[in-house]
């Protein structure tokens, strides 16, 4: 595997300057394919938050009034940069998150593609002139940058979701403060580095890595902080809006989801099983988006059934730098926990496994790709977030049934359908209460496509035009007496 020792940043960026823990404290940062220990980072809390906040407080003004063309020149360098560096990126990236290492390349890709988006976008922040009610006056918006953004990103897609959040904030001349997941910081520092070498100035970009719990309180509380962007669990979603209503900050919240995916008669049979691997087992189940219950229509229900249980008994479990790596290992022990329990309370209740479900030969933090047949709503799985290689299998007759049983959950993100009935298709458009909807498709995110879920799924988009708009605000003007 390609080294990345090079791009591993053991400090925190604040201020243009890489600084330890105020303590000393660090966090060891594992591979979880081994264990074997790669990083140690700094361990930060409140009082280095609110430097770092400070910090882009100060570079914002100096940031905001750069001229265009200057801010899209350096997003177009940290681009460059990050393809550059797409192999050590990708060979980090899978050494603390475990996924494999084509897997990771791909995210890397998409964190250079976001980059390049909002670089584009960066010209097209218009405002507006309208037509005016009342003689001898002109009506006008403009479009300004809301200040500093605090930017909280997960584990499972560490590079991708700040290629989402610095794409759009250092677009619309906004100053960032970002806090990496504990588990995968190094893939979060290493923006910083980039970030750096690109020649952004000082303080525009701060990383730092540490308590979730105190960086975060000093996240919501300070008033310095304009706009909280975070992706994660919907339950600390809700404690952040909770913690920043106090100083109304702006928020996007891209949460959890439950994704359904529905087979119906009229499939193409082999693209809905090869459709159903890469949209659960990718990232070992661990994606937001990941398929979570499996709907497939009485008629087609047991050949499906056959055919892809046999297709997930074939995927390659290994570390991800292994050659032909198809699933790695879960993040840590208590995923695994989870999803033992998961599969210990559908047997209980009736479920089927027709393969898997159990601890992987390999060990550690291995979990064999599961199959669970005759699925149903009473399973723990069918209203939690699995984050994990368990596809459950529900057998459903008519097409009410299906979207009905797909629209029961607080969740709202993503779902997939595969049918070749054009009518069904739109009805689906119409009745599925998702913020993305793949039909006859599982791959359907890139940086043109708004991304972003409904209900408890979170609030705004990322990506597409409406991707930096929540990085901006409106300024309405009217002048008289012309």
């Amino acid at each position: 595997m390609t080294d990345f020792s090079h791009l591993i940043r053991e400090a925190n960026l604040i201020d243009g300057q890489w600084v330890a823990a105020d303590d000393g404290g660090t966090i060891d940062v594992t591979n979880p394919a081994d264990g074997t220990v790669i990083a140690r980072v700094p361990n930060s809390g409140a009082t280095e938050t609110q430097r770092a906040i400070n910090s882009a407080h100060t570079a914002f003004p100096e940031y905001a009034a750069m001229p265009l063309s200057e801010r899209v020149a350096l997003m177009r360098r940290l681009h460059d940069a990050i393809l550059d560096n797409h192999e050590a990126m990708a060979a980090m990236l899978t050494a603390e998150q475990g996924k494999p290492l084509s897997e990771a390349r791909g995210e890397v890709a998409s964190s250079a593609a976001y980059v390049l988006w909002f670089a584009e976008e960066a010209r097209r922040t218009n405002g507006a002139i309208i037509p005016a009610p009342i003689p001898g006056r002109k009506l006008l918006t403009t479009r300004h940058p809301v200040g500093v953004v605090a930017a909280i990103t997960p584990w499972n897609f560490p590079s991708s979701m700040l290629g989402r959040k610095l794409g759009p904030a250092l677009a619309a001349g906004c100053t960032t403060i970002v806090k990496p997941a504990s588990a995968t910081p190094l893939s979060g520092l290493v923006w910083g580095h980039l970030a750096e070498q690109c020649g952004f100035p000082r303080g525009t970009v701060n990383v730092l890595t540490g308590s979730a719990r105190l960086i975060g309180g000093e996240i919501t509380s300070n008033p310095k902080v304009a706009k909280i962007t975070f992706t994660g669990s919907t339950a600390i979603g809700k404690q952040l809006l909770a913690e920043a209503a106090s100083t109304v900050k702006r928020m996007s919240m891209e949460l959890g989801g439950n994704a359904p995916f529905i087979v119906f008669d009229d499939a193409d049979l082999e693209k809905a099983v090869a459709g159903a691997i890469i949209a659960k087992f990718r990232n070992a189940g661990q994606t937001c988006i990941c398929t979570n219950r499996l709907y497939v229509q009485s008629g087609i229900y047991d050949r499906f059934a056959s055919a892809f249980s046999k297709a997930v008994s074939d995927l390659k479990v290994a570390p991800g730098n292994e050659e032909g790596a198809e699933q790695g290992p879960l993040i840590d022990a208590a995923a695994l926990e989870k999803i033992s329990d998961f599969v210990a309370d559908a047997k209980a209740k009736g479920g089927e496994v027709i393969t898997g479900g159990a601890p992987h030969s390999r060990g550690g933090l291995f979990y064999q790709p599961t199959v669970i047949a005759d699925a149903t709503a009473d399973m723990r799985f069918s209203t939690e977030e699995i984050f994990g290689p368990i596809a459950p299998l529900y057998r459903f007759d008519t097409e009410d049934e299906a979207i009905n049983a797909a629209n029961d959950t607080d969740y709202g993100l993503a779902a997939y359908a595969y049918t070749r009935d054009i009518g069904r298709v739109f009805r689906l458009q119409d009745r599925l209460e998702y913020g993305l909807i793949g039909i006859n498709e599982v791959l359907i995110v890139s940086p043109e496509i708004p991304f972003g879920g409904l209900k408890e799924s979170g609030l705004g988009k990322e990506g597409s035009w409406q991707g930096i708009d929540d990085y901006l605000d409106t300024k309405f003007m009217c002048i008289g007496g012309i």
